[in-house]
């Protein structure tokens, strides 16, 4: 079997058997568990006791994003809108409100961030990755992508996630889901709408480019902002 293959199958095991257990326990004493630790072990035995994120790309940080953000991918997770069975299976059966629980609680942490990528890369596609990330593609309506998620990088209130601290690997593998459309955001999905128009090798100087730059000052995101984004996103409503 291949070792994904295993790697899933236990994960599912493991998430049925703590999503069974939680939930007998809460029916059990008719509440839920009282222990923030307790109630998000099953996300920190896979992304880090802080929410850091593992060296490896199943696993991303998810500590210091927007709660909104969090919150829109657990239930995007659980109703269909991203697919990974561990995660469906773990978020089922979990309500609204505890989700919203756990979002507010890795929203809260900022643990310190992994080592910027050091891994040799042509100079000529950091290059090309930098003037997508910061000024865009204006001949194919392509928006620089601190328009959306920050001049620092470090997400936007109350939705828009940061990008550094992620794996090169992670973050081009999202934009092919977006591209493909296996990733769904609400309507209008604008992160559909400019990872179509990306190509490979934009995807690579992108990610990669990302992946090397280090810790922000202040890594928490920024502000909601009056300013109107480039594109209409349901996820980030005007």
């Amino acid at each position: 079997m291949h070792r994904r293959t295993i790697g899933s199958s236990v994960l599912f095991a493991f998430c049925v058997v703590w999503s069974s257990a939680t939930f007998a326990a809460t029916e059990a004493s008719g509440a839920a568990p009282s222990a923030m630790d307790e109630r998000v072990r099953a996300c920190t035995s896979c992304h880090g006791v802080q929410g850091q994120g593992l060296r490896n790309d199943y696993f991303p940080r998810i500590a210091g994003k927007p709660a909104d953000y969090l919150f829109n991918q657990l239930t995007a997770f659980r109703d269909g809108g991203r697919t990974y069975p561990p995660m469906g299976y773990l978020l089922a059966f979990l309500p609204d409100d505890y989700l919203r629980q756990i979002s507010a609680y890795f929203a809260a942490l900022q643990p310190p961030y992994p080592e910027a990528d050091q891994r040799a890369i042509s100079p000529a596609v950091l290059a090309a990755g930098e003037r997508l990330v910061m000024h865009g593609d204006p001949a194919r309506k392509i928006p620089a992508c601190i328009a959306c998620h920050g001049a620092s990088m470090t997400g936007t209130q109350p939705g828009i996630p940061g990008l550094l601290g992620l794996h090169a690997s992670y973050i081009a593998g999202q934009m092919g889901t977006w591209r493909s459309g296996t990733r769904r955001a609400p309507a209008p999905d604008c992160m559909h709408t400019i990872a179509v128009k990306l190509s490979d090798h934009d995807i690579t100087a992108v990610s990669s480019w990302l992946a090397r730059q280090p810790r922000p000052a202040d890594p928490r995101p920024a502000p909601a902002s009056a300013q109107r984004l480039p594109l209409a996103c349901g996820s980030q409503p005007q």
